[in-house]
């Protein structure tokens, strides 16, 4: 008899630097634990490098960051550079930060090269659980 491993997405999470707001990330980590996600959490306060070194050593398919302190425009685009000076640009990029990311600041992001930034919009239209499952569906790609 062979038993057929199904892969699991591996998705590092963290709060951004200097960003002590980790309740978001914590209640998302968990679901999409419940989802079948594998979840490397780094916990609140993690530089770029933190996250983008936990990425690549632990074969993640991506990365999910709240940011509500400001300062995400730079952040997120110092890790997908990093990612990219890495040889690690195919780690797709999810974040949010409520409403402290405006909607001109995902739009450059988006095209960035970030994979997406969800919105307060977002949440009232695909719910926690719908931008969870978008985040898991859009990883899901990565795995061979």
């Amino acid at each position: 008899m062979t038993t057929t491993v199904t892969p699991k997405v591996r998705i590092v999470t963290a709060a951004s630097l200097f960003d002590g707001h980790d309740a978001a990330i914590n209640i998302m980590r968990r679901i999409m634990q419940a989802k079948g996600a594998e979840i490397i959490h780094l916990g609140h306060n993690r530089s770029v490098h933190e996250i983008v070194e936990a990425a690549i050593e632990e074969d993640a398919h991506a990365i999910a960051i709240t940011s509500y302190q400001g300062g995400h425009v730079e952040f997120f685009k110092y890790m997908k550079d990093l990612l990219d000076q890495n040889g690690c640009g195919h780690i797709k990029i999810f974040g949010g930060g409520g409403g402290t990311i405006l909607p001109e600041e995902i739009r450059e992001l988006h095209n960035y090269g970030i994979t997406r930034i969800y919105s307060p919009d977002d949440g009232r239209q695909l719910g926690l659980e719908g931008m969870i499952e978008d985040v898991i569906e859009r990883s899901k790609q990565l795995l061979t």
